[in-house]
């Protein structure tokens, strides 16, 4: 800026006519307090200072004054950031803590379906023993069956070769009838 647009209102502060005042002001302030402090008196036996409290407030006021807004802007925006930070953060535990519970019960589901294909298993197995052993009695119980039916069989061939033996057998003649 040209010192044609800025205005003097005193204190060595220099504004432009937009109300912002320059860079270099500030700094001229920081470096006033500086100097104030530098040049006060120290107190016997310490390192502490006597300074005029009322002229540093008051450099302290017009320093507050002087800043940019932008700096007001830029600590509002920080403010704004870090409450967004924290929210998001807050979110990102809460979908995690989700996630989480989800996981363990996607593994208790798993658990559950591992013991129950598991126990179907246990359950087929003992079936299928089952099945072959009921299968084996029942051949032994039809073996059994057969054998008798085989054995009557035998019975009724040395009955029915008998029989037929018989029949072809001379026959004594029949004793006559007197007529």
């Amino acid at each position: 800026m040209t010192q044609d647009t800025q205005i003097d209102i005193g204190a060595e502060v220099v504004v432009d006519v937009s109300g912002r005042p320059e860079p270099s002001d500030i700094l001229d302030i920081v470096d006033e307090l500086m100097v104030h402090l530098h040049e006060a008196k120290t107190m016997p036996l310490s390192s502490n200072a006597l300074v005029d409290r009322d002229a540093h407030l008051g450099l302290l006021e017009k320093l507050r004054e002087s800043l940019p807004d932008e700096l007001r802007a830029a600590r509002w925006m920080v403010r704004e950031r870090e409450a967004f930070i924290s929210r998001t953060n807050e979110k990102a535990r809460e979908i995690m803590e989700k996630a989480r519970t989800e996981a363990d019960e996607m593994v208790s589901d798993s658990n559950i379906v591992a013991e129950a294909v598991e126990e179907a298993n246990i359950l087929v197995r003992r079936a299928e023993g089952d099945a072959r052993r009921l299968r084996l009695e029942t051949e032994d119980e039809i073996e059994k069956k057969l054998q008798r039916v085989e054995g009557l069989l035998e019975d009724i061939m040395v009955q029915c070769q008998a029989a037929r033996s018989e029949l072809h057998q001379a026959r004594p003649r029949p004793p006559e009838v007197p007529i």
